[in-house]
């Protein structure tokens, strides 16, 4: 890759990892529940107000990126999330927290549907565009694996150790945020060519695509991995708390085991898929995951359940480019409105989580990790009976 190239990639990874600042609802979930009294389905509630925006935003985004340009709209993300992390300081109750979080949904939902094809934009090798995505991937879960120590570290050096001012993560997460949004502006980023049949693209036609079989398909395989990514981080301190009495401290080591695994992951699938296909990669990792899915719901030993949690996170890491690549390939040609329809599907994060809650409140965890299981078990059809003609 030639240097100019690298000068412009790199801006449009570091987004990546504002992307994973998500992620951090799992653990925050944990002190807010604690801070406001909240029930498991309450607090389940929590991650629904992050990814419900990609319902909504993901197709409307998909069809603005054609007349503002993608760059602008991950600008424009990065904008509406620093606003959001400044709330909590003015005025800090449940609402204002749950504004920060719907404002942190609104800027990555935003920041989904632009930077992916985004980064098509510096990377003009086609071939190279499966493992650029793994690449932000891998950026995406340092960000998620550094997050619980943001908050943890909130807590303990701007908090002195009062855990009800666990939201002092936010101003950090906005910093962190403006950096980028900063860098990003001053790196110049040839625009992308837009035909006119898709700057006439609206609602209406982009949920068309969804009538292609491939397309409607791959649309809920990012559906259901991106619940399972959210649910395991939202379940897995939850599960070493219940079965074993583990401290809030203790179990905050369940989502860094998860996050670690899921790093290492991504960062093995970016060199594997280069010897291997990435269908066939999905494939072996999806069935390892469901073996791995019902060995954390049946069987209960502390070392082998923070196992599992962390296999679930290593074999699920690259699942997410694989499909978003499959559905890019399938049209290229309308490439903008499946990367927002796509995101749309993100969603899924938000609607998992509530179940999740639900099912432990009224079956147990075990109930929650089952709600896991059918996400994985869509995932499975996902790999074997979808099939996409590469165009590159």
């Amino acid at each position: 890759m030639k240097n100019n190239s690298v000068t412009k990639i790199l801006p449009v990874l570091f987004g990546f990892f504002v992307m994973g600042f998500c992620d951090i609802v799992g653990i925050s979930s944990d002190y807010a529940q604690d801070a406001f009294g909240w029930s498991n389905t309450m607090t389940g509630l929590i991650p629904s107000m992050v990814f419900v925006w990609f319902l909504f935003l993901g197709i409307p985004v998909g069809i603005q990126m054609n007349r503002f340009g993608r760059k602008n709209m991950v600008l424009l993300s990065m904008a509406i999330t620093v606003a959001g992390m400044i709330i909590p300081l003015l005025s800090y109750n449940s609402i204002t927290c749950m504004l920060a979080y719907a404002l942190l949904g609104i800027g990555n939902a935003i920041l989904q549907v632009s930077l992916n094809p985004l980064l098509s934009n510096v990377v003009t090798d086609q071939k190279l565009l499966t493992s650029s995505l793994t690449a932000g991937q891998v950026v995406k879960a340092i960000s998620s694996l550094v997050g619980p120590y943001i908050v943890m570290f909130a807590v303990t050096y701007f908090g002195k150790g009062d855990e009800q001012l666990w939201y002092y993560c936010f101003p950090i997460l906005g910093a962190i945020t403006l950096a980028s949004g900063l860098w990003l502006m001053l790196t110049p980023i040839e625009r992308e060519h837009i035909d006119n049949s898709t700057e006439q693209a609206t609602v209406g036609k982009t949920l068309s695509l969804l009538k292609n079989k491939t397309i409607l398909l791959l649309f809920l395989g990012i559906f259901f991995v991106v619940g399972v990514d959210v649910a395991t981080n939202f379940i897995s301190s939850k599960v070493m708390a219940a079965r074993f009495d583990w401290t809030k401290e203790e179990a905050g080591i369940a989502p860094q085991v998860y996050f670690l695994s899921r790093t290492i992951g991504a960062f093995i699938g970016v060199f594997l898929m280069t010897k291997i296909s990435d269908i066939k990669y999905f494939r072996i990792n999806i069935v390892a995951c469901i073996a791995a899915i019902l060995v954390l719901a049946f069987i209960e030993t502390e070392i082998i359940n923070l196992i599992c949690i962390g296999a679930v996170g290593f074999l699920c890491s690259c699942i997410f480019p694989i499909i978003y690549s499959m559905a890019v390939s399938a049209q290229p040609d309308k490439a903008n409105l499946i990367s927002g329809l796509m995101i749309t599907a993100v969603a899924g994060g938000g609607a998992v989580t509530p179940a999740i809650g639900a099912a432990t409140d009224n079956i147990g965890i075990v109930g929650g990790i089952l709600v896991i299981l059918v996400c994985v078990v869509y995932l499975t059809y996902c790999a074997f009976g979808v099939k996409v003609s590469k165009t590159h």
